[in-house]
């Protein structure tokens, strides 16, 4: 018996589901603006995520299979009733439709938003815009934070009821400095991955991805995408 492994961008159509359905992949990112992110964090992200979208390999993958397109909304999210969409319900199905999202995203600016950090909400909400897509094959929700939750329903009750959705939770966590005590982003990235392990991401293949800091966060963002949009791809040959 030989197993073949094939590594593609893109996600097949595996399933009868996913042959006919519209688009292979919903795909909500959700940026943490919380009190914690000041306003060069906040341009930070919002480049970084613009420079990650419209990096060679992330490209590629979005316009793989342009009649089965990616499908792709972004939102920010801090205290509990603060969740605001900066790039609405987008289909990927070709390279100017992508710039003209990547140019929408670039002209975001930092909004008033509460301080606290909804982690639980955040999650709720993502989950709420997924379920606007019923038509995609997949469903995946990327939340990215660089604090735990300290206000609202705890993330861990929102997975919990959201278990059943059949959905993908992943998440992004920023390390922060802190000068006065020494760069201690390695210690918070440990402690907040775990955090997130515990308390947030859902489904089999979920996974959490760090960003040392915001300097950070492109390069992390780019790995996330990459492997979001990568499928595995098996057979046997007997």
């Amino acid at each position: 018996m030989v197993r073949v492994f094939l590594l593609v961008f893109g996600v097949l159509a595996l399933t009868a589901q996913a042959l006919f359905a519209q688009c292979r992949q919903a795909l909500v990112l959700g940026l943490d603006v919380s009190g914690s992110v000041d306003a060069r964090e906040y341009r930070l992200q919002i480049d970084g995520l613009v420079q990650a979208l419209g990096s060679g390999p992330v490209r590629g993958a979005l316009m793989t299979f342009p009649d089965q397109p990616v499908s792709l909304l972004v939102y920010e999210w801090s205290g509990p009733e603060d969740q605001v969409v900066v790039l609405p319900w987008t289909d990927i199905t070709s390279e100017p439709v992508l710039d003209t999202a990547l140019a929408q995203l670039q002209s975001t600016t930092r909004r008033d938003a509460s301080p606290g950090t909804a982690l639980g909400v955040a999650m709720q909400v993502g989950a709420d815009f997924l379920a606007q897509r019923p038509d995609c094959a997949t469903h995946t929700l990327d939340i990215s934070g660089d604090g735990k939750s300290n206000i609202g329903r705890s993330p861990d009750f929102a997975r919990s009821a959201l278990a059943r959705r059949g959905i993908t939770i992943n998440g992004l966590v920023i390390g922060a400095d802190a000068p006065a005590l020494g760069d201690l982003r390695q210690a918070e990235i440990n402690e907040l991955s775990s955090y997130y392990r515990s308390n947030v991401i859902l489904g089999k293949d979920a996974f959490v991805e760090t960003a040392i800091g915001f300097d950070d966060f492109a390069a992390a963002m780019q790995r996330k995408l990459e492997r979001e949009l990568r499928v595995l791809v098996f057979s046997d040959l007997k």
